[in-house]
């Protein structure tokens, strides 16, 4: 019989030895040797032989298979509790988790924060991480059978305790204590990931387990500088996200602790400092097995669970493959804006492609980093199915734009609804302080343009990423020319551009460092004025202002061609401009059109906004704008307008259009009368002549 890759035979030892409360002394005893020979395999200096082996696993009343491949614990499993940190000695108190008050308890937010963890872990490269969503109403007897699990009867006298203050989080404690002995209703949430790297690590030194689970701004990130994250803030979301400030954890590790991968179960509590039975408690707690480490007496750590432990605690796992699922108890969104399980479960699917949608699209040059899924259940039932977050259905010309640049299908310049333009922009990363002086670094970012699709709600707009694709931020380009046609813009930055060198490595850490906990701005930070020489703000501002130039130069010079149907107009305005030979003064040129929006609203009305160029002319231009529609043959039926109105630098006077001398553009919008169509408005093609107004001075 040969070793498999089980744990170190010392470790494994030491810890049998711990969990069977017996001395290396006692072992010694019991196997005929000398306590320097227990000590020697303990420390790693030697290991015993093969008959040695099996006679530790008789000693141990276990199969000698267990001792060859220590995968196991071959001790009874220590029994489960809950282990609250004492107060401080010195008299200090924290009334509440200070790093959850950094952000909202909303469900967008969690969304948000949780979802870049698991990006910012994702396990193999060539894969993308899966994240599931899994909102779980709990009644009845399937309420008494999960509180059973957790231990409820042992918890419930500090939370008890803990509500009985006067602060806000004793208040929320309170409500939801009430809450749940009155509607005796209990929503979990749980967040899975899959292809992640899971919480690795010991039990209390530095690893990805402890900074989650037993510390606070600890971020430990380990990848390669595209996380998203930095401040170690967001995992507070998690328990912000919780009425009682609990979360229970499982994990899959990437790597063997303890010569295992499956099922590391642990669970935190964070209250308020309160005391209880003349003890007083810093508030912290963590749901585990005892410890039988002398250095840790008495506190609670993961344990190895079996499946029907993590079935109890809803805690179970679709697969192997390696992750974690953390389940918020007593979730709830504090915004308001959902209370129902409908409204919830559609509000997380909206925050998921409104951050993620770039991260779930992939294309011939790179892979999606990332799926999405969101279902709900009612007492084990399914209520509503696994929805996946379709990017393309959320963000269609957005992921069109990246799309395209994925597959290497963008151009210089638009003349089809359907292309992206790609030009790119030059961002000037300041140098870090106490290394070579200079204006820094010229990183090239990348910026996508397309036309906004015709139910783009929000358009015209740049939205802005780096790293691992998401959204970072969105910027309103400023002084953009008057009627540009509605667009959706894309800018990646750093390793969000797909490529790599020291300038991408440079602007993703210069980027970073410019956001705040919330990583929804590029803004002046502590971080960025400390790391960074003076004019890294003045570098940010001017990467914003040369963004905006790119998008002026792309909207500027794009001759845009619909083809085919009503949502896609073409020549739609005629002008007259009133000059020529006859009487009446002469004017150079005649206006023309600089732009054309329009759209056909649900009630059959089309919505046009025209801008115009004008010439230059001594009196003003009186212009009347004529709705028709579009027939094969004979005359343009007329119809009539609901509404004419001004827009920029004009004006309208009984239904004609004034502009003032020397105006050189000018903007108006009207909107059809649907009782004047000869037909249904989707159903015919509008055109627009602007006349010269009968008696015009123009």
């Amino acid at each position: 019989m040969t070793d498999t890759q089980g744990e170190d035979f010392g470790a494994w030892l030491e810890r049998q030895l711990a969990r069977a409360d017996m001395r290396q002394v006692d072992l010694a005893q019991r196997l005929g040797l000398t306590r320097a020979a227990v000590s020697a395999w303990i420390n790693g200096r030697a290991e015993p032989r093969e008959e040695t082996k099996r006679a530790i696993a008789a000693v141990f009343d276990v199969d000698p298979a267990s001792v060859y491949n220590r995968t196991t614990d071959i001790v009874s499993a220590l029994p489960r509790q809950w282990h609250h940190r004492r107060a401080h000695l010195d008299g200090g108190r924290e009334y509440g988790n200070a790093a959850a008050f950094a952000f909202d308890a909303d469900l967008s937010v969690l969304a948000r924060e949780a979802t870049q963890n698991s990006l910012d872990e994702r396990l193999d490269p060539t894969a993308p991480v899966r994240v599931r969503y899994v909102l779980h109403e709990l009644t009845g007897e399937h309420l008494d059978a999960f509180l059973d699990a957790l231990r409820w009867d042992d918890l419930r006298p500090h939370y008890a305790a803990a509500a009985g203050g006067g602060q806000k989080v004793s208040r929320s404690l309170q409500a939801a204590l009430d809450d749940l002995d009155e509607q005796r209703s209990l929503l979990l949430l749980r967040v899975d990931d899959y292809n992640a790297a899971g919480l690795t690590g010991p039990e209390y030194e530095d690893g990805r387990y402890a900074a989650v689970v037993r510390r606070q701004l600890d971020s430990h990130k380990q990848a390669g500088g595209r996380a998203g994250g930095s401040y170690g803030l967001g995992k507070a979301t998690l328990w912000a996200t919780s009425r009682l400030g609990l979360v229970l954890v499982n994990s899959t590790l990437s790597e063997p602790h303890e010569g295992r991968v499956e099922r590391r179960v642990v669970g935190r509590l964070d209250l308020p400092w309160h005391e209880l039975d003349g003890d007083a408690y810093a508030g912290p707690a963590w749901f585990g097995e005892a410890e039988s480490d002398p250095d840790h007496k008495g506190v609670s750590r993961s344990w190895w669970a079996d499946e029907e432990e993590t079935r109890a605690l809803h805690l179970d796992r679709r697969s192997t493959a390696a992750g974690t699922s953390f389940l918020i108890v007593g979730a709830h969104d504090a915004s308001g804006d959902a209370e129902t399980l409908q409204e919830m479960h559609d509000k997380i699917v909206r925050s998921l492609a409104e951050g993620f949608w770039a991260s779930m699209i992939g294309g011939k040059s790179a892979g999606a980093l990332m799926e999405a899924s969101v279902t709900t259940f009612r007492n084990g039932h399914v209520l509503i199915p696994e929805e996946r977050v379709e990017p393309h259905a959320h963000h269609p010309a957005l992921g069109r734009a990246f799309q395209a640049y994925l597959d290497g299908e963008t151009v210089q310049e638009l003349t089809a609804a359907d292309q992206v333009a790609m030009v790119e922009v030059p961002l000037v990363v300041s140098p870090l302080k106490g290394r070579a002086r200079g204006k820094g670094r010229e990183h090239r970012a990348i910026l996508l343009l397309t036309s906004a699709g015709d139910h783009d709600e929000r358009h015209s707009r740049v939205v802005c990423m780096r790293g691992n694709r998401m959204t970072i931020t969105e910027q309103r380009p400023r002084e953009l020319p008057l009627g540009t046609a509605p667009f959706q813009a894309v800018l990646l930055a750093g390793f969000a551009t797909g490529r790599e060198g020291e300038d991408v490595e440079l602007a993703e850490s210069f980027l970073r460092a410019s956001e705040p906990p919330e990583h929804d701005r590029w803004d002046r930070t502590e971080e960025l004025t400390t790391l960074y020489e003076r004019g890294a703000l003045t570098r940010l501002k001017e990467f914003r202002t040369e963004i905006d130039k790119a998008v002026r130069g792309l909207v500027a010079r794009r001759e845009v061609v619909r083809a085919g149907g009503p949502a896609a107009l073409r020549e739609l305005l005629k002008l007259d401009g009133g000059g020529g030979t006859g009487g009446g003064k002469r004017v150079q040129g005649f206006p023309v059109v600089r732009s054309v929006q329009a759209r056909v609203s649900d009630d059959g009305a089309w919505h046009v906004t025209v801008g115009i160029k004008l010439p230059s002319a001594e009196d003003p231009w009186v212009l009347t704008p004529v709705a028709k529609f579009d027939v094969r043959s004979g005359g343009r039926p007329t119809v009539g307008w609901a509404v004419l109105a001004a827009s920029e630098a004009c004006r309208v006077e009984n239904g004609d259009l004034v502009v003032e001398p020397g105006v050189r553009n000018a903007v108006f919008t009207g909107v059809t009368d649907p009782a004047t169509h000869p037909v249904q408005g989707g159903l015919a093609r509008l055109v627009v002549d602007v006349q010269k107004a009968r008696g015009g001075a123009a």
